[in-house]
């Protein structure tokens, strides 16, 4: 038995391009283009989840995905720093942001810790491995770099050398409890 994750990250939204904090922002009119050829290249799937936040649903809606939502694919709690650039968190804030970027076990802005993250991806991948098929997932950087994090057995402070990309296609394939990345930021 073996499962197959396909996860892929939201199209491009306002907070992508400022470099902010995401609050439940729309993508653009540029992710919406961009995620409708995409989905001509998406494989014959079993079923396809996305996160409950509304620019993951509208990337799912615009690849043609009726995705279920999972709760556990959440965006990263970021506390009183949402909606904010991290350059005005660094500004308003140096040691603070300093702090989080140095510590993946602290959360100056009061929210979800990077260790608290990956924990909770990790409990989520565990639990999809139990299922013969594959899927697509759409979801977040974060949940994107935590999951990598967590199939490496990297340390936390490796998440912050991952970059996704919006729309990149990142594929993972687990069997008897071990997951294996075969594939990182690719088209599909």
């Amino acid at each position: 038995m073996t499962a197959r994750l396909i996860l892929v990250g939201h199209a491009s939204t306002d907070a992508v391009r400022r470099t902010a904090f995401p609050a439940d922002e729309p993508i653009d009119d540029s992710g919406k283009k961009r995620a409708a050829e995409l989905a001509g290249h998406l494989p014959k799937i079993d079923r396809s989840w996305t996160s409950p936040e509304l620019r993951t649903r509208q990337t799912a809606e615009a690849l043609g995905l009726s995705a279920a939502i999972q709760p556990a694919l959440r965006e990263c709690d970021y506390g009183r720093w949402l909606g904010k650039t991290f350059s005005e968190v660094a500004a308003e804030e140096p040691h603070a942001a300093e702090t989080w970027l140095g510590d993946p076990a602290a959360a100056p802005h009061g929210g979800e810790t990077i260790v608290e993250l990956i924990k909770r991806v990790a409990v989520w991948l565990a639990a999809e491995q139990r299922h013969d098929q594959r899927s697509i997932i759409v979801t977040h950087p974060t949940i994107i770099r935590a999951a990598i994090v967590h199939v490496m057995t990297a340390p936390p402070q490796s998440f912050w050398r991952i970059d996704v990309e919006p729309l990149s296609v990142t594929r993972f394939s687990g069997k008897d409890g071990r997951w294996n990345i075969t594939s990182i930021g690719c088209a599909p």
